[in-house]
C-alpha cells in the first residue's frame, strides 16, 4: 500500500510518551479563548460554549475528531496525559495545551495526541492539531480522518441557521444560504465536477444569538469536506472538517499521521467577522495579501457584449460612447484568439497578427484608455499547434485520458510541470510586453481548482501535487505582469466559483464572477472585503444582475461597476442583446455619476454592523471619514430601520441616488420610517458639516 507522505510522520513512540509524561505538570481540561470555552474530558470528547448570552451549542460533550480503518470507526480515546504551557509563534503570544491518551482498533494501539492554542491577538478562537500513532507492533490501514464534528442545536429560528459554505459546483449556489430541514452539502474542496472545485476552507453555522465557525489552515489547497446536515426535525446541524484520504495510509509501527490543523471560533452576528479573522490568521501564518491597485478601482467596460463574434471595428466605434459615460478601463474579450491554448492573433481578425492587435491596443490607449485583455491560463483545445508541438503539457487522470474543461472542450495543462509554468510566462510577456496591454482578465472555472495529475512525463512524487501547487501558476502570471507593468490590473474570474483562498494572493481586482443575480453581487462583495478589506471588488458586468440594470447592488456594498453594452448595433451574430438604448443610457450614465461622486469602493467596509442572514432589509455600511453610506435592499419595504454604527450625536440623513428622502436622526434614536422598492441608498453625515 503506498504511504500518502502529507499526513504520515515518523517520530519515536517512547520518546513522545515521555515527554508528555514529564510535561504534566498539570491537568487542565478546560481552555478559555474570550467568549469561548473549549473542554476536553476523560474520553477525549469535546464540548465548545460561548458566553451566558448565548443558549447552548451542543447538549454536551462530542466525540469531535476521528479515524477510520475500514469499516470501523474510532471515536474515544482514555485521556492519560495533559500538559499546559505557553504559545509564542508567528501568530504571537498566548497559551498551549496538549491532551493524549490511547485506544485499541482491530488489535491495535493507537496513541491520540491533541493540541490546543489559543492567542491573545485572537479571542474566541481555538486552534487545533490531532496525531495519531500507532503504539503496537502491528500495521493499521487508516482510511479517513475528522476534526472539530460538532452537532449544533438549533434555536428555533427561522430559517434554523444562516450559514457560510464557500465550495464550488457546476451548480454556482450562493455561499450564503439558509439550513433548514433536510439541508444537505458536503462542500468537497476537491474536484466536484469535472472543471469545478476548490473554494475557501471556513465553514460559518450561525443563529439570531450568534454562530459557530470552523475550517482549516493548512497554506496549501486541501481535498477535505464542510459537511452541513440539518435533521429532518429541524433541532440540530451537524458540522465537521473531514478528509477521506486519496490513498489509504499504512501506519506502520511508530508512524504517526497527522491530521490538517483545524480551528474552531465563536462570534456574533454572521460569518464577516470569522473570514476577517481567519485572514488576519493566515497572513501572519506567511498567506501575502496583494497591494491596492488604485486602477482597479475604474469603473470597466467590455467588449464581451458582442460575444465571440466581435470586430474590431465594433470596439473602436464603442469607444466614443465608453469615454462619453465615464469608464476607464476597455476589456477585449473572448474571440481574438486562435484557439485556447494558440493565443496568437486570429488572422480573420487581425490579418498582420501581432502587428494589427497592438493597432488596436494602441487604439485603446490613443482614446484615453487602460486596455485588458481576456485569457483562459491552463486551457489547450485538441488539435491546437501547442498540443501538437507539446503533448506533454497536460495533465492526465489515473486512466490516462486528459481532464476536459467542458465550457471551452478543452484540456487542463498541469500547473506542477515546470514547462507549463515556463509557457504561461512566455504568454503574459506576449500580452504585455509585444502587445502593449495594461491588465488581464483570468476567466474559467477551471482556474480555481484542478484534479491530480497522473501523467506519468511529470514525474510527481504525489499526484495531488497538482491541485496543491495550482495557487503557483496564478504567481507566475502576476508576478511576470508586475514586472512588465508595475500597475498591471490581474482580475481573476473563476466563472460561479467560490474563489480559492489560495489564489487570492495573485489577484488584485476581486470579481463577482457570473453572478445568477443581485444576491450573488452583494453576498460576494461582502465576502472578498472580509478576506481583503483593501482590494478592489469588480460587481461584474451590470447586465448578470436582476434586471440587467441594478448598478445600486454593486454601488452599495462598495463594488467597481462594469458593463458589457453595445453601440449603436449589437452584433449579427451574437446570441445576447446588450444594445444601449436611450433609456437606458441616461440610467448607465447617473450610475457612473454616482459612483465617481462617493467612490464607496475605497471606503471601509463595516460588515459586522447588520447580519446578511437575519436582519431585514438586507443591509450594508460603508465608512468615508466621518460619513456612514447605508443600502438597503428588498422586493418592497415598508417599516422602521435602524441606522447602526452611529458615533456622533446629530445625522443629517439624505437618499444620495434619487434625492427624495432628507430627515435628523440622533445617535441614541437612529430609527427612520421608509418605504421602497428593491434599494434605498442612504448618507448619514453629522450635522455640523456641511455637504
Amino acid at each position: 500500500m503506498k504511504i500518502n507522505s502529507k499526513h504520515l510522520f515518523f517520530i519515536p513512540v517512547v520518546a513522545l510518551v515521555l515527554s508528555l509524561a514529564v510535561s504534566c505538570s498539570g491537568t487542565k481540561k478546560s481552555v478559555e479563548s474570550g467568549d469561548l470555552k473549549f473542554e476536553v474530558n476523560d474520553k477525549m470528547h469535546t464540548m465548545v460554549s460561548g458566553n451566558p448570552d448565548m443558549k447552548p451549542l451542543m447538549n454536551g460533550f462530542q466525540a469531535s475528531e476521528y479515524i477510520v480503518a475500514g469499516s470501523d470507526t474510532l471515536r474515544d480515546f482514555t485521556l492519560e496525559n495533559t500538559s499546559a504551557g505557553k504559545a509564542d509563534d508567528f501568530a504571537g503570544k498566548g497559551k498551549q495545551w496538549t491532551y493524549s491518551g490511547t485506544a485499541t482498533l482491530n488489535d491495535v494501539k493507537i496513541s491520540k495526541v491533541l493540541s490546543v492554542k489559543t492567542y491573545d491577538e485572537f479571542p474566541g478562537w481555538v486552534f487545533t492539531d490531532v496525531a495519531y500513532i500507532n503504539s503496537s507492533n502491528k500495521d493499521i490501514i487508516i482510511n479517513a480522518w475528522g476534526n472539530n464534528n460538532y452537532c449544533i442545536l438549533s434555536n428555533n429560528d427561522t430559517p434554523g441557521f444562516w450559514s457560510f459554505q464557500a465550495s464550488s459546483t457546476g451548480m454556482r449556489k450562493s455561499w450564503v444560504l439558509p439550513v433548514d430541514s433536510g439541508f444537505y452539502q458536503k462542500n468537497y474542496l476537491g474536484m466536484n465536477d469535472p472543471d469545478y472545485g476548490g473554494g475557501i476552507p471556513v465553514l460559518d453555522l450561525w443563529r439570531k444569538d450568534g454562530g459557530i465557525a470552523i475550517g482549516h489552515t493548512s497554506l496549501v489547497p486541501e481535498t477535505v469536506s464542510l459537511p452541513v446536515k440539518m435533521m429532518n426535525d429541524n433541532s440540530r446541524a451537524q458540522i465537521g472538517v473531514n478528509e477521506e484520504l486519496p490513498e489509504a495510509v499504512t501506519l506502520r509501527p511508530g508512524d504517526t499521521l497527522k491530521t490538517l490543523p483545524t480551528f474552531v471560533t465563536l462570534h456574533r452576528g454572521d460569518y464577516f467577522n470569522t473570514l476577517k479573522d481567519y485572514s488576519a490568521y493566515m497572513q501572519k501564518k506567511g498567506i501575502v495579501l496583494p497591494p491596492s491597485e488604485p486602477l482597479a478601482f475604474e469603473p470597466m467596460w467590455c467588449a464581451w457584449g458582442y460575444m465571440r463574434g466581435f470586430t474590431v471595428d465594433e470596439i473602436i466605434g464603442t469607444l466614443p460612447k465608453v469615454k462619453e459615460l465615464g469608464f476607464t478601463w476597455v476589456t477585449v474579450d473572448d474571440g481574438y484568439q486562435q484557439a485556447e491554448g494558440d493565443w496568437e492573433p486570429n488572422p480573420k481578425k487581425f490579418p498582420a497578427g501581432d502587428a494589427d492587435m497592438k493597432k488596436l491596443v494602441d487604439a485603446i490607449h490613443d482614446a484615453g484608455f487602460k486596455a485588458q485583455l481576456w485569457w483562459a491560463p491552463l486551457a489547450v483545445d485538441p488539435g491546437t499547434k501547442l498540443l501538437a508541438q507539446h503533448p506533454d503539457l497536460i495533465l492526465k487522470n489515473a486512466d490516462g485520458s486528459p481532464q476536459i474543461i467542458s465550457w471551452w472542450d478543452s484540456y487542463y495543462m498541469s500547473p506542477a510541470y515546470q514547462p507549463v509554468l515556463d509557457h504561461t510566462k512566455a504568454i503574459v510577456e506576449m500580452f504585455m510586453s509585444r502587445w502593449g496591454f495594461d491588465g488581464l482578465k483570468l476567466d474559467g472555472q477551471h482556474l480555481n481548482a484542478c484534479p491530480p495529475d497522473f501523467n506519468p512525463v511529470h514525474h510527481l512524487k504525489d499526484p495531488y501535487d497538482a491541485p496543491r501547487q495550482m495557487p503557483g501558476v496564478f504567481k507566475t502570471i502576476y508576478e511576470t505582469a508586475r514586472s512588465i507593468k508595475p500597475d498591471a490590473l490581474i482580475q481573476l474570474c473563476p466563472c460561479g466559483d467560490a474563489m480559492s483562498f489560495y489564489n487570492i494572493p495573485y489577484t488584485n481586482q476581486f470579481v463577482a464572477s457570473d453572478p445568477v443575480g443581485s444576491t450573488q453581487v452583494r453576498s460576494k462583495g461582502k465576502t472578498y472585503k472580509a478576506i481583503a478589506p483593501g482590494t478592489a471588488y469588480f460587481g461584474d458586468h451590470v447586465e448578470l444582475s436582476d434586471g440587467r440594470d441594478d448598478f445600486a447592488s454593486t454601488i452599495g456594498v462598495g463594488g467597481v461597476p462594469g458593463t458589457k453594452f453595445t453601440w449603436p448595433a449589437d452584433n449579427p451574430t451574437s446570441s445576447e442583446k446588450n444594445l444601449l438604448k436611450p433609456e437606458r443610457e441616461s440610467e448607465w450614465a447617473k450610475w457612473i455619476k454616482i459612483y465617481k461622486a462617493h467612490m464607496l469602493s475605497k471606503g471601509e467596509y463595516l460588515g459586522g454592523l447588520y447580519d446578511i442572514g437575519y436582519d431585514t432589509p438586507e443591509t450594508h455600511v460603508i465608512r468615508k471619514n466621518d460619513t456612514l453610506f447605508y443600502a438597503f435592499y428588498a422586493k418592497d419595504w415598508k417599516g422602521d430601520i435602524t441606522l447602526r454604527g452611529l458615533e456622533k450625536e446629530n445625522y443629517e440623513v439624505v437618499d444620495y441616488v434619487n434625492r427624495q428622502f432628507s430627515e435628523k436622526v440622533k445617535k441614541e434614536n437612529p430609527v427612520i420610517n421608509v418605504s421602497f422598492e428593491k434599494y434605498l441608498l442612504l448618507m448619514a453625515y453629522p450635522a455640523a458639516i456641511k455637504q
